[in-house]
């Protein structure tokens, strides 16, 4: 298993997927099961999350309580990347949320930046990346590129599938970020989809 690549391996995940990955699995089944593995990622992720001590009255006595130290940033990757952050929101309900837009280009399989907005404070931040298919990599590299740019620096990639293609790239262009995934799958084809995969997630969330 590559040093950057974390597979986050539980019972339900493995029955979500698999309701994923049928073909015959409509829009509404799709995106409530999506929900449901990004819940579990997300409780995943935050076991690095810091913490701060703070003083709780229970009804019985004063005890320890603890608060996040640090400002989560949940960051979709448009448009398939929305469909994970209900369940990442379900889990970190104060998280700020930022958007970036890439679509691919189906010819050069290179990515094409249309839509950009994150909170301005990012260097102090846990920025988690939600991707749902690590395919090729080119366009969770370039999200990465841009969220350093504005001066991120404690970032996670999120996904739902993974090729080892798509780890590659992010081990080389950004051998800092942690992936974490609910399946490693086995290759791209030639038009750079994932194997076995589960189709195009994007279209499968929205019904498109």
């Amino acid at each position: 298993m590559p040093d950057n690549f974390i597979l986050v391996e539980h019972p339900l995940i493995k029955r979500d997927m698999t309701i994923l990955r049928n073909s015959a699995t409509d829009a509404e089944l799709f995106r409530s099961a999506l929900r449901r593995i990004s819940k579990i990622l997300a409780i995943e992720i935050c076991r690095t999350l810091k913490l701060n001590e703070t003083e709780v009255i229970t009804p019985l006595e004063r005890t320890t309580g603890y608060t996040l130290a640090e400002q989560v940033v949940i960051t979709p990757v448009l448009r398939a990347g929305l469909g994970m952050v209900n369940g990442f929101l379900e889990v970190i309900p104060d998280s700020k949320v930022g958007h970036i837009g890439l679509k691919r280009d189906e010819d050069t399989l290179r990515p094409i930046y249309y839509y950009y907005k994150t909170p301005a404070e990012l260097e102090d931040a846990k920025i988690i990346v939600l991707d749902p298919m690590l395919a090729t990599g080119g366009s969770a590299a370039e999200a990465l590129n841009y969220l350093k740019d504005s001066g991120g620096k404690d970032i996670v990639l999120a996904c739902i599938v993974a090729a080892p293609e798509g780890i590659e790239k992010i081990r080389t262009a950004h051998p800092d970020v942690k992936i974490y995934s609910a399946a490693l799958d086995r290759e791209l084809n030639s038009k750079g989809y994932i194997l076995p995969g589960l189709g195009d997630a994007g279209d499968r969330i929205f019904g498109t």
